[in-house]
């Protein structure tokens, strides 16, 4: 007997295969049949008008602290994904050593946008090691697989303290950190990440530790992937709108170190930006001239964002922007208040190259927290301006002044026009390229891009006729999960997991987006299920029925050789 059967749906098994109508029979968290079946089954889904598909992979999140709290990791639970990869960019909280608790969660509050009252109320640091933490999962239950990179900035505060902020290390550092990753390796880590980007600045508003390593420290430090199997490498090797010449060959370095192949994040498509698209892409080029495989993480969507002035992260990489983005709430208030302040802030955003996030007319009121304010919610800033006889940018201010810097501000959405979406569909079909990047789990007050893959699946396919079903599935399952070497997932074969996503394609996309007070210490965040997912199955037990999730937690914490295969530098 059957656990489940999924009966009579559109099979779109992964490998960009023609979809063909079939049954899926499904025993012990394996599929064991495709194709029609008469074989009785405790749980039968009619599936009659659904495309049944692998479930979807996610590559770029962070959910790190989340997954304690929220084992169903959603909202990326809720669009289909059924395997999530976190402690990407450098930034993990395992492993741990008492003393720099405190200065880890504040780093991941500041860099990844999460609530401290949230991190202090939901993590109490009961893990030592790598492998303490992922038994900690394990024991705790997952909802979905997921499986966890070990971060740069935290295994170089660990073992450098306060010097692994600006310092260069020693020696004798080097070959520790190197021990603590290898350890962290060996007992499940994915991989090694980190980060370089200029964004990126702890709570303290200095460079996180990553961003103080030579190239012969991260080249090191990827070397150590060689010696364990299944592993991976993860960077942001800058923000710069044009990467140099060292950039691309850090990473070809850091590749052939480990013999592995690097994911970078993260990029999209603009209108006009050739130039940027082929130097980016240009790092995959250079890399495999040398036997080396760097491929570009894209955001299969537009990117929707929400900024504000309390927090300033992306304000603050803006030229002359981050001291005062970086003052206390009290200080910062003040600042914003003051005309010349106000000038220096305009002066310096003029001299940033390629910042939509700086088109002030543009920007729209997103929401607010006071209600004296809600009349503006919805509004641009270029009309208000216009009404009030104000410079654009004095009107932000002072609107966020009025709400105690909590209002969240909208830039203008690019890359929405029919040639960017033409040419969005191009590069995901190009092997430089993994679709990914949503950064669910983090920037919970800013970024809206966990539903990516429910708009790639969907609104991609179904309204712009710009890639085919099995196209789009591929994208989100089959070709991540052969780069992670994620064994027998991705795909709907007989012997593979029973990771199966059931969904409408006339109606599959995103819900709309809501504020969630769901976070432990009474934090909140931005979040949003999809429309037309209607069963979803892990290792063969079903999480979601018609967009809402059951109690079953069958997820897998996904180690590094016990349940990933070795790619190595030359690729998948």
């Amino acid at each position: 007997m059957l656990d489940c059967l999924i009966r009579g749906g559109m099979v779109v098994d992964g490998t960009g295969a023609p979809g063909r109508v079939a049954d899926v029979g499904v025993r012990d968290g394996r599929i064991v049949s495709i194709g029609r079946s008469d074989q009785s089954a405790n749980q039968v889904i009619d599936a009659d008008g659904l495309a049944v598909a692998p479930g979807f992979i996610d590559v770029h999140t962070h959910y790190d602290a989340q997954v304690l709290w929220d084992p169903h990791l959603t909202p990326s639970s809720l669009h289909g994904v059924t395997t999530a990869i976190g402690g990407n960019c450098g930034f993990t909280i395992a492993p741990m050593v008492p003393d720099e608790a405190d200065y880890v969660m504040r780093m991941l509050a500041r860099v990844e946008g999460m609530p401290t009252e949230s991190l202090e109320a939901g993590l109490d640091f009961g893990w030592s090691s790598f492998g303490s933490w992922l038994g900690r999962l394990e024991d705790n239950g997952l909802g979905v697989n997921a499986g966890f990179l070990v971060g740069h900035s935290t295994v170089r505060r660990l073992v450098m303290g306060s010097a692994a902020v600006g310092e260069e290390a020693s020696d004798e550092q080097l070959e520790a950190m190197k021990s603590l990753l290898g350890q962290s390796l060996a007992e499940g880590g994915l991989g090694f990440s980190s980060t370089r980007a200029s964004a990126h600045n702890d709570h303290n508003g200095d460079p996180v530790p990553s961003r103080a390593a030579t190239d012969a420290e991260m080249v090191a430090l990827a070397g150590v992937c060689r010696y364990y199997p299944g592993t991976t490498l993860e960077i942001i090797p800058s923000i710069d709108y044009l990467w140099s010449p060292e950039a691309y060959e850090l990473m070809t370095a850091m590749v052939l170190a480990a013999d592995r192949p690097m994911n970078w994040n993260l990029f999209n498509v603009r209108p006009g930006e050739d130039d940027y698209l082929e130097n980016r892409l240009g790092s995959a080029d250079y890399a495999r001239k040398q036997g080396a495989t760097v491929v570009g993480l894209m955001l299969p969507d537009v990117m929707q964002m929400r900024l504000n002035f309390a927090t300033g992260v992306l304000y603050d990489t803006l030229p002359d922007w981050a001291e005062i983005m970086h003052l206390d709430h009290a200080a910062k208030v003040e600042a914003l208040g003051r005309p010349e302040v106000r000038r220096r802030l305009v002066d310096g955003a003029a001299q940033a190259s390629h910042r939509t996030w700086v088109r002030w007319a543009e920007t729209t009121v997103v929401d607010v927290s006071s209600p004296s304010l809600e009349a503006l919610v919805g509004r641009t800033i270029g009309d208000l301006a216009a009404e009030r006889n104000q410079h654009p940018f004095d009107v932000m201010c002072d609107i966020s002044l009025e709400d105690d810097l909590m209002t969240g501000f909208g830039p203008p959405v690019v890359g929405d026009d029919d040639e960017s979406w033409k040419k969005r569909a191009e590069m995901l079909g190009d092997p430089r390229v993994l679709a990914g990047g949503s950064d669910a789990g983090a920037h919970l007050d800013m970024m809206m891009t966990w539903g990516c893959t429910s708009a790639l699946v969907g609104d991609t396919v179904r309204d712009r006729g710009l890639l085919s079903l099995e196209q789009a599935v591929n994208l989100v399952t089959d070709r991540p999960a052969r780069h992670y070497g994620l064994r027998g997932r991705g795909r709907l074969a007989e012997g593979w997991c029973a990771d199966i996503v059931a969904f409408d394609p006339a109606r599959l996309t995103k819900a709309p987006v809501t504020t969630a007070f769901d976070m432990p210490g009474g934090g909140w965040r931005l979040t949003g299920g999809a429309e037309g997912i209607e069963h979803v199955l892990v290792n063969g037990v079903e999480t979601q029925r018609a967009g809402a999730l059951t109690d079953a937690r069958p997820g897998r914490v996904i180690r590094s050789g016990r349940d990933t295969d070795t790619v190595t530098a030359a690729g998948p």
